[in-house]
């Protein structure tokens, strides 16, 4: 067995702790006397006692002289010290099958426990399979109703078509406005450029009324400047005469 010892030094300093026997040596002595009932390090073995009871038993046996009732006393005295022996490996017997009783329980309540931790950890697994297939139907079933309230919000069906009737019958007479505003426009350009040819050849024809204007009156000024002079020339030949 293991001595411990722990000195203080005198300014208060724990020192390290000293054994007194080793590891090894703990567990020689521990054998030796569970080997020989040997509880204490104080008195005589058992063993060694009944071997002692045994030799005298022998010895006074072997002896020719009249000693039976010291042989009987002896003999008695050996077997209370069997039965002192032996009662303590009884003891022993039962508490070695108990804890063999005890160690079988434990292992099939270690096995069994063992077992529950399997199953529960399957357990876990599949709930979280289930957890997983639940929050993905709860995210469904949220979209769907997000997508019935969406609905709900919406006008009937009927509603809906009329305004697409109508939506088509606007989109119809707005196509034929469109081609009629087409037509028109082009109309327009048409006559806007008729119109730019007719103003363009009207003022080519001012232009040349104009000129032609020009010409005459230049005519009609040198005509008039030549009559001058043919009077005034002869108003000149007047006089001389």
């Amino acid at each position: 067995m293991l001595v411990k010892g722990r000195k203080v030094s005198s300014r208060g300093e724990e020192m390290a702790p000293h054994y007194a026997f080793g590891p090894l040596e703990d567990d020689a002595i521990i054998k030796h006397r569970l080997l020989t009932r040997t509880t204490t390090t104080r008195g005589e073995p058992p063993l060694k006692k009944l071997q002692k009871k045994f030799v005298s038993l022998a010895l006074e046996v072997d002896k020719d002289a009249d000693n039976y009732s010291v042989c009987e006393k002896l003999y008695k005295a050996f077997l209370q010290e069997i039965t002192t022996f032996e009662l303590p490996l009884l003891k022993s017997k039962a508490v070695t099958d108990a804890n063999l009783r005890e160690k079988g329980n434990f292992n099939e309540l270690q096995e069994g426990l063992h077992r529950q931790i399997l199953q529960a950890q399957s357990d876990i697994e599949d709930l979280k399979k289930q957890l997983e297939e639940r929050k993905i139907e709860r995210q469904q079933k949220e979209e769907c109703e997000a997508i019935r309230k969406l609905i709900a919000m919406q006008p009937p069906r009927s509603e809906t078509q009329k305004m697409i009737t109508e939506l088509e019958k606007e989109i119809a007479i707005l196509e034929a406005e469109n081609t009629a505003g087409s037509r028109t426009l082009e109309l327009r350009k048409k006559q806007f450029s008729l119109l730019l040819h007719v103003v363009d050849e009207l003022q080519n024809t001012i232009e040349d009324e104009q000129k032609s204007l020009a010409e005459e009156l230049r005519l009609a000024m040198e005509e008039q400047r030549n009559s001058m002079e043919d009077v005034s020339g002869g108003m000149e030949a007047m006089a001389v005469d």
